[in-house]
């Protein structure tokens, strides 16, 4: 029978290692704009998102919202939103890619307080979406299909 990694990979899929964190989350590394960061990955997110604090670090353009943001115990925050980014993903790339700007301090307090370090930010399940992605669990890969 054929493994997982070789089938993928004959359907023009890339193979990106997780790690996995002290909070049970999968992090991964992604460059933004061409500037590589450290990202939880968030199948529940339904937007990738970026700090406040992280903006200019990653050469990004933001424009205001009325979107509200809400997650991790938070609701009601406010949000920025930047366009016409580059996300790359190992070898996966996508542009034109919108990304959603807020305070992320509550989410690193919160890593941190679990003993795992601060991120960039979340890749969520649009850009997950677009890449046609599979996440094998037990071998802590994420697949992402190029083409």
């Amino acid at each position: 029978m054929t493994s997982l990694n070789k089938f993928l990979q004959s359907k023009n899929y890339i193979k990106v290692p997780l790690v996995f964190t002290e909070t049970n989350h999968f992090e991964i590394v992604a460059k933004i704009n061409g500037v590589s960061g450290k990202f939880i990955l968030d199948t529940g997110a339904s937007n990738t998102c970026v700090g406040f604090d992280k903006i200019e670090f990653f050469k990004m353009a933001s424009e205001a919202t009325d979107i509200k943001a809400a997650g991790a115990g938070a609701t009601e925050m406010e949000t920025l939103i930047s366009t016409k980014n580059t996300i790359e993903i190992g070898k996966w790339k996508k542009k034109k890619q919108k990304i959603v700007l807020f305070d992320l301090v509550h989410v690193n307090q919160a890593l941190v307080s679990h003993n795992a370090l601060p991120v960039d930010g979340i890749i969520g399940a649009d850009v997950l979406k677009k890449g046609k992605a599979i996440i094998d669990y037990s071998k802590k890969q994420l697949f992402l299909k190029v083409g």
